[in-house]
């Protein structure tokens, strides 16, 4: 489908028309790929430089996330967070991040210096150095608040690359907790909504979490389920991989609250993002140890196997529902909540 002349939000909101615009912008870029390296063919999360022993893996993101402060995190924890988490469901270790900030005239010195102690934070708790950056400002108007951009940086063993392209039939599916929290947390601060339990996002680098999975068991596909939430990601590895997966909707965590908040505004949370959790392809004979690795670790403590790989019907997700029938969970048309991230 073609694009319309003008960019809307829906555009960058992770569903099926910002897959339009991706595919834009691939169609007119032909340099997509160093050699034998992922690149913008793949559309992965992030890219790789092939080295001697190692590969070089690359990724970036810009964040725009308002507001910029919400429960649970703020702008610059979800800068590192996000661009740490890119490398690592690589398969990669992350070593080193570069930012760019571009502020508003008027922007608060108080605020920037809360922003960049979050980033310092975050990235003394994944265990990355921000090594270089650079700073703009804008008048005021031309942009809201502030925007944070990152690169990260980190390496892996040749040929132990994991691709979202790698499930097969048989593996099982892993999420490493709850879905759904970042998104309902910030609708709520927009809102004004006020639970019985405070919501918080799960904003969080995934370094202790997907290394130890890695190192329990043999992991074939790995994706954080971001924009779009779990239904983008599941319909990603189901088409790259040329299989289905099979969910049950009773086995997957979800809190009160945010279902909650998803009946109340007619959202579905399975298309609601999460900014600190995983989901992973395992071995079936690897599963329960891969699972029991995770809930020992810090954010994997409400983690669950939720579904399996069947080779029949490739490039469908498939939901049993608690009730027993099944349905088709879609590619979303967007993130119901826009400017998350």
């Amino acid at each position: 489908m073609p694009l319309d002349k003008r960019i809307t939000l829906s555009h960058g909101a992770g569903g099926s028309v910002m897959g339009e615009l991706i595919e834009f912008i691939t169609g007119i870029i032909t340099e997509k790929n160093v050699p034998d390296g992922i690149g913008l063919k793949e559309l992965d999360d992030a890219g790789t430089i092939p080295m001697k022993d190692y590969e070089i893996i690359l990724t970036t993101d810009a964040h725009a996330v308002s507001p910029i402060f919400y429960p649970g995190g703020d702008i610059g924890r979800l800068s590192i967070s996000g661009t740490v988490n890119d490398v690592l469901v690589m398969g990669g270790r992350p070593l080193a991040i570069t930012d760019t900030i571009v502020m508003e005239e008027g922007f608060e010195v108080s605020k920037l210096k809360k922003v960049l102690e979050s980033m310092n934070e975050t990235a003394k708790e994944a265990n990355v150095k921000i090594i270089a950056g650079d700073v703009k400002v804008v008048p005021h108007g031309n942009l809201d608040q502030i925007l944070i951009s990152t690169t990260g940086l980190g390496i892996i063993e040749k040929n132990k690359l994991i691709l979202d392209s790698g499930l097969r039939p048989g593996n099982k599916i892993i999420v490493t907790g709850t879905i759904g929290d970042h998104g309902i947390a910030i609708l709520a601060k927009r809102e004004g909504m006020k639970f019985e339990t405070p919501l918080k996002s799960d904003t969080a680098p995934l370094v202790e979490t997907i290394t130890a999975a890695i190192n329990a068991g043999k992991i074939t596909a790995m994706k954080d389920p971001t924009r779009g939430g779990v239904a983008a990601a599941m319909n990603e590895f189901a088409k790259k991989s040329r299989v289905s997966i099979w969910l049950e909707e009773e086995k997957i965590p979800i809190r009160k609250e945010v279902i909650a908040a998803c009946e109340m505004f007619g959202m579905d949370p399975f298309e609601i993002t999460s900014e600190g959790k995983a989901l992973i392809g395992v071995a079936s004979e690897d599963a329960q140890k891969v699972l029991n690795a995770i809930k020992n670790t810090k954010y994997g403590k409400n983690a669950a196997i939720i579904g399996e790989v069947k080779a029949e019907r490739p490039g469908n997700v498939i939901l049993k529902t608690e009730v027993g029938g099944h349905r088709i969970i879609d590619v979303p048309y967007g993130e119901p909540i826009p400017r998350v991230c």
